[in-house]
């Protein structure tokens, strides 16, 4: 199970890399962004780091435990908290509410030890979707998924087009193994 590869850099000219132009986010995700509370430079790296302690101190079924690593301690610094009260239709999907908040996987660390050793790498929680209809969750590459009763889904290769995939109500990726491809 290999989550897509990552997106093709916009082409250049004469050999020159491509300079960024545009804003971090569409206007429409960033306006979403700000209404949650979020801003440039947001850092709550101690709420993180709470969170960090709480998950790897809670002992799950099996003895399944949680991993932190950078990668998720930087999202929840940043997005941890916000939540973003979304109805109506997006660009091919309903959009639907969710939440930066990692103990809303607290007791799911078997379930993201499955998903990790399917997908070759470790995974942390990051939150919910529809009232904890999907749990999301980040990988040590950054990547974003969502993982609901109808099976798991790529949503981003990191947090800013994870969020801007839930904001547009865009179509996220099923995650397929070998055989389903």
């Amino acid at each position: 199970m290999n989550p897509p590869g990552p997106p093709q850099p916009p082409p250049t000219t004469l050999g020159e890399p491509a300079l960024r132009t545009r804003p971090r986010f569409p206007a429409d995700v960033a306006a979403e962004l700000k209404a949650a509370g979020w801003h440039p430079g947001r850092w709550q790296i101690g709420q993180a780091e709470e969170w960090a302690d709480t998950l790897v101190g809670h002992g799950g079924p099996a003895g399944a435990q949680h991993t932190v690593f950078p990668a998720a301690l930087e999202a929840w610094a940043e997005f941890g908290g916000l939540a973003f009260d979304l109805s109506g239709p997006g660009r091919q999907l309903a959009r639907t509410p969710f939440l930066v908040d990692p103990l809303c996987g607290l007791h799911q660390p078997r379930t993201l030890a499955d998903l990790g050793r399917a997908l070759d790498t470790r995974l942390a929680p990051l939150g919910e979707e529809a009232y904890g209809q999907a749990l999301l969750a980040i990988d040590e590459e950054g990547r974003v998924y969502s993982l609901d009763h109808t099976g798991e889904w790529f949503l981003g290769h990191d947090i800013d087009q994870a969020i801007t995939a839930l904001v547009l109500g865009s179509a996220p990726e099923r995650l397929r193994t070998a055989d389903e491809a």
